[in-house]
């Protein structure tokens, strides 16, 4: 298995009523974050200690939360809002 993101809960429905510009947004930003975790988390299945701690990001139009699953090897955008800004 190799790093990935992917909504989780209901951040897949709301992606689906958001502007394709916000989202865009945030599915660079995720893979950002998947980049930086391979980097930081070579051996991922063998990882022994719990999951950092997730998150909040801005991005233009509003923000998303996520967490990394490092023994799944996914960051998982948890939670979409759009402002509209």
């Amino acid at each position: 298995m190799s790093w990935a993101w992917e909504y989780a809960f209901g951040a897949e429905e709301a992606a689906r009523t958001a502007p394709p510009v916000f989202l865009t947004a945030v599915e660079r930003k995720a893979a950002e974050l998947v980049r930086a975790a391979e980097a930081q988390y070579l051996h991922g299945r063998a990882y022994g200690e719990g999951d950092p701690r997730g998150g909040d990001i801005a991005v233009p139009g509003g923000m998303f939360t996520y967490q990394i699953v490092v023994r799944d090897e996914r960051v998982y955008v948890v939670q979409i809002t759009y402002l509209g800004f």
